[in-house]
């Protein structure tokens, strides 16, 4: 009886410290799980919210890049020399085939000319031809406006039809319209699918592009009650379902989603996309359940070592390996899926500093478009002296008009190239490049910008070569970023100065200095979407891009405020070693 009573009294405190055990690990796992639930739920949520707001500003940029190149090119139609002719004549019958040269080059949805009386006299559409569009908006603009007028049109089949209109002149007389429609249903086509819904506003509020057509030419509120979000109730019911939901700022077609809004640079129109908060459900569930696993195989394990039965060890033992490898696959996904996503985040950076530079390139075409006016109006008036000569029967002169044409042509030529080289992607692989060269090279693009403007540009740079080993191009890229930026900050000066040094020592230093404000936030500047431009100027990406260039070359990007004012931005780079020249 006592042996009995001694054996009851051992079990006692074992089977009470084996229960305490238990309710202590799961009362830790529910704490763990609630906070990490918390803190998780926030991670991805910002995580979701910066990708939104960068995938809102590739389409933003795509959107003004598309608008911004298609302006131009009424422009460049009014001034083509058959099309002038055809009007003078009334002898349109090779005009269509014109207009159908250029539309696939240029992009454009259709391209239409009118004559005086608003007929369609030429169409790549040909179901247009002969229509009078005496009384459309494109056509009255035109013929008021000296410049290229912008219209948006609701169309027929639905959503609204775009378009930019020019009058076409010939020595001070109106002769017609050239009319070129944008298609901006590609970038809807490209839109569907990335988030829940996107949509453009125009700057009345109306819905003039949405991966939803439904809610084309509605305001924000009435596309939203076309899809009216589920009650009270049924958001109580699922927010019980799910415990790890999210405040929704919206919700679209039943589903809460996230709203973010940018502003386009063109006509002050805006853009706002939807995204679903699934992804963050999913993932903050998927590391959830891996706690849950975890806490389970410690209380299997507590539970194993309670038994003294040495096949119930072995059970147990091959049952935790089990779920451990299981574990460890798990884990092996996860961490294949986040490699996936640096390389889309690293491509879509890539596609972001291309983005930028060839926003830059839009910045230069109308300073550019001023550069070339001036040698074609000087080629106009030597082929008149030529044709007058040749009249006179004077060749040798004649000649000399040619040559000087020649000359103009070539400088246009050298403009050009400087453009198309600059629009190219940089290339991966690194090659000796001359920091000199590149600097000229940078200047020579921004000429017809700095032309625009009274600004005092101080070169200097040393007599003998600069060498790094870089991309050229990206290189120029930083440089251009610089220069456009030293221009704004002066922008309010009455004398502006910048001044563009290199100097080599154990490094290649560019050295780009402007006598501007100076910067207010030193700590901020290289942040992404950092600006102090108003809004529409800029959205804050050309320092943060030009800093990740610079690191990726092996150098450094720094910024002061000059001991006399305004601010100086510095640029090291290694140089490039006579030992590693030889090896290339």
């Amino acid at each position: 009886m006592i042996g009995k009573a001694a054996a009851t009294t051992l079990k006692r405190p074992r089977s009470w410290r084996l229960r305490l055990a238990v309710i202590g690990l799961c009362a830790l796992g529910v704490l763990v799980i609630y906070v990490t639930n918390q803190l998780l739920t926030e991670r991805f949520t910002e995580t979701t919210r910066n990708r939104a707001d960068l995938r809102l500003t590739l389409f933003g940029g795509a959107l003004s890049s598309e608008m911004e190149r298609n302006s131009i090119v009424p422009q460049l139609l009014a001034r083509d020399p058959e099309l002038i002719i055809a009007l003078r004549s009334k002898d349109y019958t090779l005009s269509t085939a014109r207009l159908l040269s250029f539309v696939d080059e240029i992009g454009a949805a259709s391209l239409m000319l009118l004559d005086t009386e608003g007929r369609a006299v030429a169409a790549t559409d040909r179901n247009r031809l002969g229509g009078n569009h005496r009384t459309e908006p494109y056509y009255v603009d035109a013929l008021r406006s000296s410049g290229t007028g912008f219209n948006v049109s609701p169309r027929a089949e639905g959503g609204f039809a775009f378009s930019f209109s020019r009058k076409i002149e010939d020595t001070g007389t109106t002769l017609g319209v050239i009319v070129v429609q944008v298609d901006l249903q590609k970038l809807e086509r490209n839109w569907a699918g990335v988030t829940a819904a996107t949509m453009v506003t125009n700057s009345e509020g109306i819905i003039v592009l949405s991966t939803e057509p439904q809610w084309r030419g509605l305001n924000e509120e009435q596309a939203l009650q076309r899809t009216p979000a589920p009650t009270a109730i049924e958001r109580a019911l699922r927010s019980a379902q799910d415990w790890t939901a999210i405040p929704a700022d919206t919700y679209v077609q039943g589903e809460a989603v996230l709203r973010r809004e940018a502003l386009v640079q063109w006509k002050g129109w805006r853009i706002v996309s939807f995204t679903r908060y699934s992804s963050v459900r999913e993932r903050v569930n998927a590391i959830l359940a891996l706690e849950v696993m975890g806490f389970a195989i410690l209380l299997a394990g507590l539970f194993w070592l309670s038994s003294r039965k040495a096949a119930s060890r072995l059970v147990l033992f091959q049952r935790e390996s089990a779920e451990l490898r299981a574990l460890n696959q798990r884990l092996q996904r996860e961490i294949a899926e986040r490699e996936k996503v640096e390389k889309t985040l690293e491509v879509a950076e890539q596609t972001l500093a291309q983005s930028s530079k060839l926003a830059a390139l839009g910045e230069m075409s109308a300073a550019v478009s001023h550069e070339l006016n001036q040698p074609l109006a000087a080629m106009k008036t030597y082929l008149a002296g030529a044709r007058l000569l040749l009249t006179r029967k004077r060749p040798d002169e004649a000649l000399s008009s040619f040559q000087r044409i020649d000359d103009l042509i070539e400088r246009m030529g050298a403009i050009t190239r400087q453009l198309k080289s600059y629009a190219r992607k940089g290339s991966e692989a690194f090659e000796p490049v001359d920091t000199r060269a590149a600097v000229s090279s940078a200047l020579s693009m921004m000429e017809p910008q700095l032309k625009t403007r009274r600004v005092d540009i101080t070169r200097t740079l040393p007599d003998e070569p600069a060498m790094i080993l870089g991309d050229r191009l990206r290189l120029e890229q930083v440089i251009i970023n610089l220069l456009r930026n030293a221009l704004d900050a002066t922008k309010s000066v009455s004398d502006p100065t910048i001044d563009v040094l290199v100097a080599v020592g154990d490094t290649v230093i560019l050295t780009v200095r402007d006598n501007g404000d100076g910067i207010e936030d030193l700590d901020a500047l290289f942040e992404p979407f950092y600006t102090t431009k108003q809004p529409g100027d800029g959205v804050g990406l050309g320092l943060a891009i030009s800093s990740g260039i610079v690191n990726d070359l092996g150098g450094r990007l720094t910024a002061r405020n000059g001991a006399n004012g305004g601010a100086v931005f510095e640029v090291r780079l290694p140089i490039l070693q006579p030992d590693v020249k030889a090896a290339e």
